[in-house]
């Protein structure tokens, strides 16, 4: 059996563990190990988006299961979600979209250290979900743009309008069901077709730890998972940050060299 197979499987558990527990950090997890192994940034895009398929449709089907979901959010996540997704596959698929990844970053950075003060402070009144489908339209966008994004965005900016870890987190894991449904119909269309080995070994690791993170959800407590989603986006958005200024990762090999 190829190698590959089995470290995708153990990527795509872990990357949907985290993500269904937390609401974020699939697609990046799992982009970024494609591309690892030399898979084009589109094609690596589209495959996790078709294993998210399955996976996200198991994440929603476990947290409808253990009542995380409250559905006004997903009504109006999934329309804009669905339609930013399908403009970011396209422009993924014929356009260079580098330069948006650290203005994510830094906004993402923002977001990872409010939803801390938020953790610490403990609970804020909810706020009515006003503004919601703007912030699915550029979550789909990024998502499908740069493979990943869903989740950190929007689980954070509605963690930061006062909505309860909980709800946010299933809500949006129900909702990206849908927009990865569309973003991965968007990629058929432009790209032809996705390379199925590189999508089962996601698939199969994924399918197995949705039930899981979902429990984890509904049994954790709120401020509890929101500390852990807070650090989770900041240490993405500082990854995220350094990548962007040093893509080689020079820096680190310099200090290598400097310690040894």
């Amino acid at each position: 059996m190829d190698p590959f197979f089995w470290q995708s499987v153990l990527v795509g558990f872990v990357a949907q563990l985290v993500d269904g527990a937390l609401g974020m950090a699939y697609g990046l997890v799992s982009t970024s190990f494609l591309l690892a192994f030399g898979v084009p940034p589109a094609a690596a895009s589209a495959a996790v988006h078709t294993a998210e398929m399955f996976t996200t449709g198991t994440s929603g089907a476990a947290h409808i299961w253990r009542r995380n979901v409250q559905w006004s959010l997903v009504w109006r996540l999934a329309p804009a979600g669905i339609i930013g997704g399908i403009v970011g596959a396209v422009t993924l698929s014929y356009l260079p979209v580098a330069i948006m990844k650290p203005i994510v970053s830094v906004y993402l950075l923002g977001m990872g250290v409010f939803v801390l003060v938020l953790a610490m402070r403990g609970p804020i009144a909810p706020k009515a979900p006003k503004g919601v489908a703007p912030i699915g339209l550029i979550g789909g966008f990024l998502d499908a743009a740069g493979g990943g994004g869903w989740g950190p965005v929007v689980t954070t900016t509605l963690l930061g309008r006062g909505h309860g870890a909980r709800e946010a987190v299933g809500s949006v894991n129900t909702s990206e069901f849908l927009v990865t449904a569309a973003i991965s119909a968007a990629f058929f269309v432009t790209l032809g077709s996705v390379r199925w080995t590189d999508i089962i070994g996601l698939l199969i690791g994924g399918v197995v730890a949705a039930p899981i993170a979902a429990f984890v959800v509904s049994v954790v407590r709120p401020r509890a998972l929101m500390a852990t989603i807070g650090c989770l986006v900041v240490s993405i958005a500082v990854w995220q940050i350094t990548l962007a200024i040093d893509p080689e990762l020079t820096f680190l090999t310099s200090l290598r060299r400097s310690v040894g």
